[in-house]
């Protein structure tokens, strides 16, 4: 996570204002000069930082303890107000024309992920608005723009339009009414950017803008690249007069301060944050849950949207129904392996959860190819071993393995983990849940997942 760092030294400082019973002057003055140092060391903006430690050691100098709020308690309250204040307090909506197509104008700098997370905004749009979206390819300039956004579009089944090497301004009011005849609701301009800013790209911005009045113009900006990112931000809204911005490669190892920072010094605000590099990996940025995870106070309803996007509520009746009636198929053991592969690593899902050690489990994730052999030996088995694996005897499993490409020691790894998976099922069934679901025998035995160090298990522990 981008905050990684900023977090350890904010609470390394918190946790010295530890067993006062008020906080005194001196007490803040230090917590504050370790803050200001670490926001400084995220590549947060220099005035960004003055104002921000003025306006909480204002707030902190002399307050008393809160009902039984600690000091630092105190502070961290302070301090996480401000930093939700600091990002726009609330989340902010893309704007949608009352009359379709609403057309959204994504800008930035070359690099930033403008076409990528183009796509993926557009699928998020489709997938939580039930909107019908077009990407269109209005980057002329950049080798292989078109192949790249029309390979993503068949990705993620979005259509694509573009017409080579035509005028970007000619291209976008020609995919604009090529939308309207085919009832796409939604229009995403991929326009072209530089490794810099000039007169010409912004010209030409300025020229597609004037000539299809985007209902929103959104910013790209890689948070990886710290304090230019902030001057990105001031360049395009002066030229252009942004709506908003998407935040990009928020997983990364960067500093983040461009996050903390873009907001207060353009006044626009942060729409989405692209987490990862897969096509389901961009959420709604909600600075007050930003503010959270900075302050390792975790991010719980992000985890649970998280959780419901990969909710299949159909399947989830009908295991609920085979749980309460103790009939559980290799298939279904499948498919909750998968589900859960879907949500991503188990370090990310963790540093949503208050008071979890994320970096304990960075690295941490399902292993991929064990989930692989595990589909090759059940889709390789018939509908009758998968729903009743009893009757396999050596021969069917030489057949299995001879078909899934494995060996028979394989498939009796995968019954033995299933018979476990089984037993937990049943007893869950009966409203117990068994205490050695973390460890022990059972918990060693669930096979699918691996820690960093390589050992299987349950989430790997």
């Amino acid at each position: 996570m981008a905050f990684e760092s900023l977090s350890e030294k904010l609470n390394a400082a918190f946790k010295k204002l530890r067993g006062k019973g008020r906080l005194h002057e001196a007490d803040v003055k230090e917590a504050m000069r370790e803050v200001r140092l670490a926001l400084l060391e995220a590549d947060v903006s220099y005035k960004v930082v003055k104002d921000f430690i003025n306006t909480i050691s204002a707030r902190a100098v002399g307050a008393d303890v809160l009902e039984s709020l600690s000091p630092a308690q105190m502070v961290i309250k302070i301090v996480n107000e401000e930093l939700v204040r600091l990002m726009g307090s609330t989340n902010a909506k893309l704007q949608i024309s009352s009359k379709p197509p609403t057309v959204v104008m994504l800008v930035g700098l070359q690099g930033a992920g403008k076409t990528t997370n183009g796509a993926k905004l557009a699928a998020l749009m489709r997938k939580t608005q039930g909107k019908r979206p077009l990407l269109v390819a209005c980057d002329i300039y950049r080798p292989a723009a078109i192949k790249q956004l029309e390979t993503v579009g068949a990705q993620l089944d979005i259509p694509v339009f573009q017409m080579g090497t035509a005028n970007p301004v000619d291209i976008a009011k020609a995919a604009i009414a090529h939308a309207n005849k085919h009832g796409n609701d939604m229009v995403f301009l991929d326009t072209a950017g530089r490794l810099h800013i000039d007169e010409a790209l912004m010209e030409e911005l300025k020229n597609i803008k004037a000539a299809v009045d985007p209902a929103e113009i959104l910013l790209v900006v890689d948070a990886m690249t710290g304090q230019d990112a902030v001057n990105a931000a001031t360049a395009f809204n002066d030229a252009l007069g942004i709506d908003g911005i998407m935040l990009t490669k928020l997983d990364g190892d960067a500093r983040g301060g461009a996050a903390l920072s873009v907001r207060a010094i353009t006044g626009k605000p942060v729409k989405f944050a692209g987490t990862g590099e897969k096509l389901d990996q961009i959420e709604v940025f909600h600075p007050d849950r930003m503010a959270s995870r900075i302050l390792g106070m975790g991010d719980v309803l992000t985890l649970i949207e998280k959780a419901e996007q990969n909710f299949d509520e159909k399947k989830a009746r009908e295991m609920a129904e085979k749980l309460s009636k103790n009939r559980f198929t290799l298939t279904d053991y499948y498919e909750q392996l998968t589900q859960l592969k879907s949500m991503g690593s188990l370090s990310d899902i963790a540093g949503m959860l208050p008071g979890v050690d994320a970096k304990a489990l960075a690295g941490a994730s399902v292993d991929e190819k064990a989930i692989g052999k595990t589909e090759a030996i059940i889709l390789s088995m018939t509908r009758q071993e998968r729903e009743n694996p009893t009757v396999l005897n050596s021969s069917r499993k030489k057949r299995i393995a001879a078909g899934s490409g494995t060996q028979v020691v394989d498939i009796n790894r995968l019954l033995k983990q299933f018979e476990t998976m089984q037993a937990l099922t049943k007893q869950m069934s009966k409203g117990k849940m068994p205490a050695m679901l973390g460890g022990g025998k059972m918990g060693r035995n669930l096979g699918g997942m691996k820690n960093p160090k390589g050992k299987k298990g349950l989430f790997g522990f």
